[in-house]
């Protein structure tokens, strides 16, 4: 995995791109390739690169060209079917001087143009630079696993892996952007092409966007999910799909457990997907490897008797981390200023010290289990919205929506122990039930009521220029889906694309300079999953129904069967207790608040003294509502946000790096990785 970065000038006014900026801008995301660092610089155009080295360790350096020097290209990721496709290419004539990915995606690209990338299986984002048309071609995969950011502005296009790499530049001006707040607190995380910052923009998973000479650019999405008709017969019985699933799987995880140059561990929660995955890898290894698990302080989080049962089955080298509320309150900034953007949970801290603890043991990529809840049902949520579907029928029945009694066992504070509130609660918007939104309404309406602390000058921009709302850009096939596949649609592209696989996937990894690989997340995988009838999944409320079938007998009993635990952290106790970091009383001062100006700081300061005396309480997790969790962190992440971008707060890192693989063809100089070159 790697970092990258560039600029490119649309019109001739400007000098060169400066070498300068280009190692400031790859110098900020260091971390997410500390192995090597490239550049190539021509009269228009600028790349950079920070390289993780896991496939063809020797001659895998970019920014890496084809045959005439002509495309260009600065790579994150991996194509896992990039040996397939090479064999493709080498019998349409084309030669390969290295062994990597990378080249493989150079040369489809000129076999195939623009149908190259359905062909690849993989998680990307990328950059290449076509000289002589002066065109530039920016590719994120499916999913969006791996980030990329564009801003455009004065004749010029930067591009980064991260918006750190962008905002290097003493050009480009810094401020939020209402709107990705306003996204941010309704879906968990901007959506793209919004992101938190104003002028950043986020390019969307699955879409190719294309800059011509002058800067103008056409974009178009190649992929988005899709899902069954179920008005159409479905050609496999559970049993034979149960099969071919577990095929797929396995297919997946040992490209991903294989193809790599160095040694590939394992994530391990304590919970079926993780605890398959890791199974399958250790299938595909043929012998002992490595797996990582989290433990918690707090029993209410902590999964370990399940972590240590899967690792002796596996009989792997396991390692764990215990945290507690004081570590996550110990690395949350740096948490922010990985993210770069305001988060709603604590969730991703925990995952930060995990990826530190990875590396600290030599492995560079991780397998884990993320995905699957979203291609096969696995969260209450998906529940949830079923049982309020059956009650929209009969919603004066006392007898249907006891079936709520069913879920949250897991939880210190379920809405259960309520039931009058909870019942009422669910209760809200069951005449909508056939309409668009209908199994997401509860969480995006419980996560707007913290808007209300926003300032008045952030409501009233929110008001006037509201953010894209996720339900005005539905695909034109989205009615004739079953309710369970509308649910995971929007699922997908809002909290996995936005959340997940970004703030607790993506970022967490790479700050500690580390690969994760997502099977559950495989192309093929994910089309087959998407395509499956909803009571494969979800059967009547058995989440992951057709998964257990392909668990059963290779995992144990007691994981395959127990009820659905997600993967949480302590969140609003971690800030308030007697030793609370100073930050926390720093950021959320009236000062501060103040200065950013997204807050009113008089509701802010009120609700902070009430999670203040709550924390003094002996039971203080279980008193934190869900809305007052999330409003704690994410008003304080929102303001370490503006902190550390804006006010700008964090000094840069004064090592130099060294490029070792550097063509600038405006000073006519070029080497290659023998040698060394200090800008």
């Amino acid at each position: 995995m790697c970092g990258i970065a560039g600029v490119i000038h649309t019109e001739n006014r400007h000098a060169p791109p400066s070498a300068e900026l280009l190692h400031a801008m790859i110098g900020a995301i260091r971390y997410r390739g500390p192995d090597e660092f490239g550049l190539y610089r021509d009269h228009h155009a600028g790349l950079a690169h920070a390289r993780l080295s896991i496939i063809d360790l020797s001659g895998g350096q970019q920014p890496m060209c084809n045959e005439d020097g002509s495309l260009w290209i600065v790579f994150n990721g991996e194509i896992f079917n990039y040996i397939e496709l090479r064999k493709e290419l080498q019998s349409l004539g084309h030669r390969f001087r290295t062994q990597s990915d990378t080249e493989v995606i150079i040369h489809a690209y000129e076999a195939w143009g623009n149908d190259c990338f359905l062909k690849f299986n993989g998680q990307w984002a990328f950059a290449l630079w076509d000289a002589k048309e002066r065109k530039l071609v920016l590719s994120r995969d499916r999913i969006g696993v791996r980030p990329l950011f564009v801003r455009q502005a004065h004749g010029k296009v930067w591009f980064a892996s991260e918006v750190k790499a962008i905002f290097s530049d003493p050009e480009v001006s810094r401020s939020m952007d209402p709107r990705g707040l306003d996204q941010t607190f309704t879906y968990w995380a901007s959506l793209s092409p919004v992101s938190v910052f104003h002028g950043i923009e986020e390019i969307p998973p699955g879409s190719v966007r294309v800059y011509d000479s002058t800067g103008v650019y056409r974009e178009w999405l190649y992929w988005r999910p899709s899902y069954a008709d179920p008005r159409e017969p479905y050609p496999l019985s559970i049993a034979d799909a149960t099969e071919v699933l577990r095929d797929k799987l396995m297919h997946a995880t040992e490209l991903r457990m294989l193809r790599a140059d160095v040694p590939v561990g394992s994530y391990l929660s304590g919970g079926l997907d993780s605890s398959l995955v890791a199974w399958m890898g250790g299938q595909a290894k043929k012998g002992r490897f490595q797996t990582f698990s989290l433990r918690f302080d707090d029993a209410e989080f902590d999964e370990t008797s399940f972590q240590k049962l899967m690792a002796s089955q596996l009989d792997s080298s396991h390692h764990d981390i215990l945290v507690s509320r004081s570590d996550i309150a110990r690395v949350f900034p740096e948490v922010v200023w990985h993210t770069e953007r305001p988060i709603l949970r604590t969730a991703p801290a925990p995952l930060y010290l995990l990826s530190q603890e990875v590396r600290r043991f030599g492995i560079k990529a991780v397998l884990t289990g993320e995905g699957a809840d979203e291609m096969l049902a696995g969260y209450d949520l998906f529940r949830e919205s079923k049982i309020r579907q059956f009650w929209s029928h009969q919603p004066e029945s006392k007898i249907r929506p006891r079936l709520f009694e069913r879920l949250y066992p897991y939880l210190g504070r379920s809405p259960n122990q309520a039931k009058g509130m909870a019942l009422q609660f669910w209760k809200q918007g069951l005449e909508k039930a056939r309409l668009p939104g209908f199994s997401h309404g509860p969480r995006w309406s419980t996560t707007s009521s913290i808007k209300r602390f926003f300032s008045g000058d952030i409501r009233q921009n929110m008001s006037t220029n509201p953010a894209p709302d996720v339900l005005a850009s539905l695909p034109e096939e989205f009615a004739v889906w079953d309710p369970l596949g509308q649910a995971q649609y929007l699922e997908v592209v809002t909290l996995l694309s936005g959340y997940l696989i970004s703030s607790q996937g993506d970022r967490m990894l790479m700050a500690h300079s580390v690969e994760g690989r997502f099977p559950f997340l495989d192309s093929d995988v994910m089309e087959f999953c998407n395509g499956l009838p909803a009571d494969y999944k979800l059967r009547i409320l058995d989440e992951k129904h057709i998964l257990k079938r392909v668990a059963h007998g290779v995992i144990p009993e007691q994981i395959v069967r127990r009820q659905k635990q997600p993967y949480r952290a302590p969140d609003a106790i971690s800030f308030v207790g007697p030793d609370a970091p100073e930050y926390v009383h720093e950021m959320l001062s009236e000062n501060a608040l103040k200065e950013s100006g997204l807050f009113d700081s008089a509701a802010v300061l009120k609700f902070h003294q009430k999670c203040l005396s709550k924390g003094k309480e002996a039971t203080a997790s279980a008193e934190f509502s869900n809305s007052d969790n999330m409003a704690l962190v994410g008003i304080l992440s929102a303001q370490l946000v503006h902190h550390l971008f804006i006010k700008g707060t964090r000094p840069s890192s004064k090592d130099r790096i060294v490029f070792t693989t550097a063509i600038d063809r405006v000073s006519n100089y070029q080497q290659h990785a023998v040698q060394e070159h200090r800008l």
